[in-house]
């Protein structure tokens, strides 16, 4: 299996699985995280999705030992042969969309390498908690490629438009250190402590406002793309929404009752 999942206190661990590969995707991987994620986001039980990668690496992008026996990239990536390449590649991308949108906080757990479209899919998610030792490059100039799964959007809003060319078109490593610097991650721990470290914030996450959770993506989302007015109709419409949920008078209760509140993601 190329892909794990597990539950456990509300949150959802998907695992990338080709350990042996440093977890390159694969299409029964994406095929699998796809619906993984489409079930979550529906299941008001999950509070909290994390993306980690088994063993000793996150996700080392496209499996290029295998692209390079393909006749075509789609085929040596994902073993779709013939058909509309462009069509595949991108109902593939559409992996980095589902983390963006997704109604439940995502978080990336970078226990070692980060790379290419593995790098996409961290900057994807929420917030990325990252390993001392992991690291991070773009990779897509040093096998003569142009970049997919969004990588080109996310590292543009975390770092910049002329920062994120130049990581792209010089393809630096980068130390975990490094990449806290320039925003690309939100913690670094030591190796040792990454797990604990990670199931601590998402279940703080999974235990808190759910539902207003999910709201401020989509606030945080049109605030990316869309105008102040579009931003404003949506904090609105979102603010409404959640002053009618049983999270909000819980909290406005326990608040001044001084006690801590209880959310139940209603």
């Amino acid at each position: 299996m190329d892909f794990m999942e597990e539950h456990h206190d509300r949150v959802v661990t998907l695992t990338l699985n080709r350990p042996d590969r440093l977890n390159a995707l694969s299409g029964e991987m994406l095929d699998g995280l796809r619906e993984a994620l489409l079930r979550c986001d529906g299941d008001a039980s999950v509070g909290a999705v994390v993306l980690t990668g088994a063993g000793r690496g996150f996700c080392a992008g496209g499996d290029v030992k295998r692209m390079a026996d393909a006749q075509s990239l789609t085929e040596g990536a994902f073993g779709d042969a013939g058909g509309d390449e462009v069509a595949v590649l991108r109902d593939k991308m559409d992996i980095s969309r589902l983390l963006h949108d997704l109604s439940k906080p995502t978080i990336a757990m970078v226990n070692g390498p980060a790379a290419g479209a593995g790098l996409s899919l961290a900057l994807a998610c929420d917030l990325r908690i990252a390993a001392t030792s992991a690291t991070f490059t773009t990779a897509f100039a040093k096998v003569g490629l142009s970049g997919d799964f969004g990588g080109s959007y996310f590292m543009s809003q975390l770092v910049g438009s002329a920062k994120a060319r130049e990581l792209y078109f010089l393809s630096p490593s980068m130390g975990a250190q490094e990449a806290l610097a320039l925003g690309l991650v939100n913690q670094v721990v030591p190796d040792a402590e990454l797990g604990q470290a990670t199931a601590a914030l998402a279940r703080r996450l999974a235990q808190g406002p759910t539902v207003a959770y999910g709201q401020m993506k989509r606030n945080f989302n049109t605030a990316e793309s869309g105008s102040l007015a579009d931003l404003l109709d949506s904090e609105a419409r979102h603010q409404i929404a959640a002053g009618k949920t049983a999270d909000h008078r819980e909290a406005a209760r326990s608040f001044v009752e001084k006690r801590t509140p209880v959310f139940r993601g209603i």
